[in-house]
């Protein structure tokens, strides 16, 4: 938590000491007013007593209540804007660690559970810092001054109201062992629940066409009776604080208003007075001093949780990023990737994804990846972005290894297509110049939808360039989504393509189309693709055959069909035995 604080800096620091004191202007006049109350009760009984003295002393009560209520109000205004800047400064803290992220760091963290530290769990340390700073200060400051203030009164009354605190602390204490580790669990409900909301949304299609609405519908309303049933038990558990504390104020009042009564029965004609005024003052701070016990209760209420969310908030922004940015800027060559030797392995794991790779694709060649589902062309063409890192041997960009590389010069190279297409929430014009640190003109705009076959159905949107897209592209189909993914890689104009099983969603004519307009515009810039297809790839200068994470074979179409057998069954399964002995 005090982690999490240092983040706040000195000026509001500096906000939190001016709260420090005006909470004790606060509590200096909340605890003067029972003094003018003990003055107005003598001078009541007081013979002789005249009504100009009454008000004067009802008159600085007023003045106390009132300047307690300015004081009140200043304490809430710093408070509100520490915890707002506490909000503004964590959330975006997470945001931009988790943008720092690997994927291997990604994995560690669900997107729904990241949603919730980001919102909920900073909500909660929030609310402990807006209320923190006005009642952690207020109760100590306001229970020391009134006990200061009582002592020596009377010993009975004394004891009473020492034996009404001891009862509240043991509640407290007993309550917040029984509470404490149920808060915890709650965040992970929480999560769990928005992980079952954000799944129903994403893949409503998919649970429409299988009329799965009710199996879904009894998934999330289990999560939410679960979450709810734990709810309510913490709360239950913590409402009994309230009668206990009523109780206790009741019972205390009781007692001092019981033993002042004996005391003034027993005491002379002139001491009546003075006792009966000094239960009463003494009466008003016992309550302060339980009201204060009241302020810690609602901290108590609220820090457990807090206290669990600020751990889950610092899991994030402790978590260290595996890649780490190294110093180059510039390589040594232009448009050449070369892997030496490289293997890698997931972390934990114990068997190897790839063994062994090596090729080298020099400025203007194609290279293109094939191999059955799980045989590593993904995770291949993912160690040239650093998405992750090889685990043995070396993968060079331009003559450099990419560990040395800063991360933003290496993505500068580097015009990646994703195996899923990504687009943006904004316009077509944002998602092509997505990224882009130039301004890209509306001709770069024009031949790079051109190039990737996507001007034919951004024309026919209102508003072409601006036309309006939606989150994740919802409002345009596959083969639409693939081709403008493309587009964006074609207007940074970089020096490498990397294509992960980009042409997938696009049936053959427009894949083929595709293919040549690229390889007319990127004809000096190198291109590195995965793909399932053969007709994808069968024009490219080399192309590498995986299986189980091993190169079985490199080389052309022609080759790899005469002397790679794996090759060879793929182009087997998908074309004629006429079009194999055609290509031969």
């Amino acid at each position: 938590m005090f982690k999490l604080l240092k983040r706040l800096g000195k000026k509001n620091f500096f906000y939190a000491f001016l709260c420090l004191i005006f909470i004790s202007i606060n509590v200096y006049l909340e605890l003067k007013i029972p003094d003018y109350m003990s003055q107005i009760t003598v001078l009541v009984q007081t013979e002789g007593s005249k009504m100009q003295e009454i008000l004067k002393e009802g008159g600085y009560m007023l003045l106390c209540a009132f300047g307690s209520l300015i004081a009140s109000f200043v304490v809430g205004y710093f408070a509100s804007l520490i915890a707002a800047y506490f909000g503004k400064i964590t959330r975006r803290a997470i945001f931009n660690k988790v943008g720092q992220f690997g994927v291997e760091e990604i994995k560690n963290f669900s997107t729904s559970s990241l949603i919730t530290r980001t919102t909920n769990d900073v909500t909660q340390v929030q609310m402990l810092i807006s209320m923190g700073l006005q009642a952690i200060l207020k109760a100590p400051i306001m229970a020391t001054w009134a006990i200061i203030k009582i002592t020596g009164k009377n010993m009975l009354w004394s004891l009473a109201t020492l034996i009404g605190v001891i009862i509240l602390l043991i509640t407290i204490v007993t309550l917040m062992i029984i509470v404490f580790p149920k808060f915890k669990l709650v965040q992970k409900l929480t999560d769990n629940l928005n992980r079952i909301t954000r799944e129903n949304l994403t893949g409503i299609r998919v649970i429409r066409a299988f009329n799965a609405e009710k199996y879904q519908q009894k998934k999330f309303e289990k999560a939410n009776d679960d979450l709810k049933n734990l709810q309510l038990f913490n709360q239950k558990t913590m409402g009994l604080l309230s009668p206990i504390m009523s109780l206790v104020m009741s019972t205390l009042s009781l007692s001092i208003y019981f033993i002042g009564a004996l005391l003034i029965e027993k005491a002379n004609m002139m001491d009546k007075i003075t006792l009966f005024g000094d239960m009463v003052v003494f009466s008003s701070y016992a309550m302060q001093v339980l009201m204060s016990f009241m302020m810690l209760i609602m901290i108590f209420i609220i820090y457990p949780r807090a206290a669990v969310s600020a751990r889950r908030i610092l899991e994030v922004l402790d978590t260290s990023e595996k890649i780490k940015d190294g110093t180059v800027t510039k390589g040594k060559e232009k448009g050449t990737v070369e892997f030496k030797n490289v293997s890698f392995k997931y972390p934990d794991a114990d068997e190897y994804i790839l063994e062994n790779v090596s090729f080298k694709a020099e400025k203007g060649e194609t290279i293109a990846f094939i191999g059955s589902t799980g045989s590593g062309k993904s995770t291949l063409i993912n160690l040239v972005p650093r998405f992750y890192d090889a685990t043995e041997g070396e993968v060079l960009v331009d003559g450099v290894n990419v560990k040395e590389y800063k991360l933003e010069n290496l993505y500068d190279v580097l015009g990646y297509v994703s195996q899923k297409a990504v687009i943006l929430r904004g316009t077509i014009r944002e998602n092509v110049t997505y990224g882009s640190k130039n301004e890209i003109s509306d001709q770069k705009i024009k031949e790079a939808l051109d190039t990737a076959m996507a001007s034919e159905f951004v024309d026919k949107m209102a508003g072409k360039y601006d036309a309006e897209t939606s989150q994740s592209g919802t409002n345009l189909s596959g083969g639409q989504k693939q081709r403008l993914s493309i587009a964006r890689a074609i207007a940074k104009s970089p020096e490498i393509y990397i294509f992960d099983d980009s042409f997938s969603a696009l049936d053959y004519k427009t894949d083929f189309t595709l293919r040549k307009n690229l390889k007319n515009y990127t004809k000096d810039a190198t291109c590195l693709i995965v793909a399932q297809r053969i007709g994808t790839i069968k024009d490219a200068d080399k192309i590498l055959v995986l299986d189980e994470g091993k190169v079985v074979g490199m080389g052309t179409h022609k080759e790899l069909l005469k002397n790679c057998k794996v090759y060879k069954e793929i182009a087997l399964s998908q074309l004629s035995m006429s079009e194999i002995e055609g290509d031969l």
